[in-house]
């Protein structure tokens, strides 16, 4: 199809905008790698908030949510949903200690909570491991979705929305540093919210649609909305809800909701002012991607069933397209077709700004690890601030070139979903445990990532017929396993380590207790007299949050149905969750 000259007019002004700030700003972001990296660790909490949603809302994300409710209806979004649990824990626990530690990036944390050989080798190993290999995977998925969108709506080659995309991206990241991405993530996510609402209200009132009432009540709809999976067919409950409540939000680690915080959450929590900052940031995260951003996806995927019921339908439509590419996930892209001029601009350069705004946090991050725990720690330790920033605009360049031809190997946004809960199965609960159990050790977290891995790979190639929640549940039993038995037969860090960790980072809990105790028969005390134990507290704010952002998240949902008994029931107990929440967050010492 043909864009408007308008429509051209609204991406064009994206493009130039992005470029604009990363340019603006590219002489303070190039004065030190602290700068470049971290924005001088002197950013507002509000920002950094809406940089982490913007990140977590690509051009992918829509695709992902289509292909769930094309295939397991509103109930399949609980995969992801359940996520919640880990966002609250890290807002309310982890966020408070990852700024106190001060580190560089999450990686160079390693260093900091372990001692030896092993701890250097798993922080370069680490910084390669998801600086390139698991960076470029989830830029790949990200990529895969904006090539789709494009070949629908523009009719492009993938290669082509690869390069376009790809270049104006990595020009701002290159040149701005975080500053530039935090910058025109602010810009990038109201123009990607503002489309998505737009086309979400456009797209149920086209004649195919006519409207909510009759979208809710068509025969294609009426069986996909239900916010609960049907619990007589159990091994769908047991996909989309028992496994992700039970076991995936503690034990998988995925980009974006990693047990303990990490990636680029930590990166934002680590250029926060002060611990409160990196706290407030995460809890607003929290809210606008889980309450605020799923229903006008949910929306335009159900209005996929009623135009393209089925795949044929979209390989009727889209006859151009490659074949294996059309998937569930064409679902959204395809009823963006729908759009009248300016809307249609609008709506695709929401999703070029979703995609921008993802791709240029991962290169960001990607580099910060290749320069700072690789570059600098194994290759050239004497290396000068302005090398090292040059090497991470360098850096940045290479991690988007390999992520665009990863993507030309991919075909839908669920499988790549998939791949990298697998890799990350198991390895969660270590990443929770390491800060509140001294015993943990550096070779027990390199086991537990080469197990994941080794039992992804087994999964993928020789057993690719397993189900999904049965390939999760097997790999977080022996990768568990594995680790804890690794933990319990090798010996933990040294005592200056654990010292100068638990002095700068002050965990406290029982898991502590004999490191406490050894130092304080040494005469030495590890944290100022008085404080006290701030998990029950946090999990406490931590459990009030999730009654919040759910009850907020369905009330919606229902308010849309127009069952209006649930909808006020839930709107009330996410009012009176928020309450609490509030006094239960102040109680808390910082």
């Amino acid at each position: 199809m043909q864009l408007h000259p308008f429509d051209w007019v609204l991406i064009a002004g994206y493009f130039v905008v992005c470029v604009w700030i990363g340019l603006a700003v590219r002489r303070r972001a190039g004065r030190n790698s602290t700068e470049f990296f971290l924005a001088g660790r002197n950013m507002p909490w509000w920002l950094l908030g809406v940089s982490m949603v913007a990140t977590t809302f690509s051009a992918d994300t829509p695709n992902l949510v289509s292909d769930i409710v094309r295939t397991h209806g509103v109930a399949g979004n609980w995969v992801w949903w359940a996520f919640l649990l880990t966002g609250m824990l890290t807002a309310f626990i982890y966020a408070r200690m990852w700024r106190r530690s001060g580190v560089f990036t999450d990686i160079e944390f390693y260093e900091l909570r372990y001692s030896g050989k092993p701890a250097a080798f798993l922080r370069g190993f680490r910084a390669l491991y998801l600086g390139l290999m698991f960076n470029v995977l989830v830029m790949a998925s990200v990529t895969l979705a904006a090539m789709k969108i494009a070949g629908v709506i523009l009719g492009w080659e993938p290669w082509q929305t690869g390069l376009i995309a790809g270049t104006v991206t990595v020009i701002y990241s290159a040149a701005g540093g975080l500053r530039g991405v935090l910058l025109t993530d602010l810009l990038l996510f109201i123009g990607a919210m503002t489309g998505s609402i737009l086309a979400a209200w456009w797209l149920v009132g086209i004649p195919e649609i006519g409207g909510l009432g009759p979208l809710l009540e068509h025969e294609n709809v009426r069986d996909r909305l239900s916010i609960l999976p049907d619990f007589d067919n159990w091994e769908l409950v047991l996909t989309v809800l028992i496994i992700p409540l039970a076991v995936q939000w503690w034990s998988v680690w995925y980009p974006g909701a990693e047990p303990g915080g990490g990636s680029y959450q930590a990166q934002r929590m680590l250029a926060a002012r002060d611990e409160k900052g990196a706290a407030a940031a995460s809890v607003l995260f929290n809210v606008a991607h889980y309450a605020l951003r799923p229903w006008p996806w949910i929306i335009v995927a159900l209005c996929s069933l009623v135009v393209f019921p089925d795949l044929d339908s979209l390989k009727d439509a889209f006859p151009d397209l490659p074949i294996g590419i059309v998937g569930e996930d064409l679902g959204y892209s395809a009823m963006l077709t729908y759009l009248p001029p300016g809307l249609l601009g609008l709506a695709m350069a929401s999703l070029i700004a979703a995609y921008m705004s993802t791709a240029s946090t991962h290169i960001n991050l990607g580099a910060s690890y290749l320069v700072n725990d690789f570059y600098k720690r194994f290759v050239r330790t004497e290396a000068g601030e302005k090398e090292l920033v040059f090497v991470g605009r360098v850096s940045t360049v290479v991690i988007l070139l390999l992520a665009i031809l990863f993507a030309l190997s991919l075909r839908h946004a669920l499988e790549a979903f998939s791949i990298i809960l697998q890799i990350g199965a198991g390895t969660g609960l270590i990443f929770i445990l390491r800060w509140f159990w001294w015993r943990i050790t550096a070779i027990a977290e390199i086991t537990a990532m080469v197990v994941s891995f080794a039992v992804a790979l087994y999964f993928h190639f020789l057993l690719p017929e397993t189900a999904s929640w049965q390939r999760l549940l097997i790999g977080v039993a022996i990768t568990t396993v594995s680790w804890v038995t690794v933990t319990l037969i090798t010996p933990p860090a040294s005592k200056e380590t654990l010292y100068s960790f638990y002095r700068k980072v002050r965990p406290g809990g029982p898991g502590w207790r004999k490191v406490r105790d050894q130092a304080a028969r040494e005469g030495i005390s590890l944290e100022p007299e008085g404080e006290g134990w701030h998990v029950p507290s946090g999990i406490l704010c931590m459990f009030l949050g999730c009654v919040s952002i759910y009850g907020a998240l369905f009330a919606t949902g229902f308010w849309i149905y127009g069952e209006i008994l649930q909808a006020i029931l839930l709107t009330v107990v996410s009012i009176v969750g928020i309450v609490f929440l509030n006094r239960a967050w102040r109680r808390l010492t910082w």
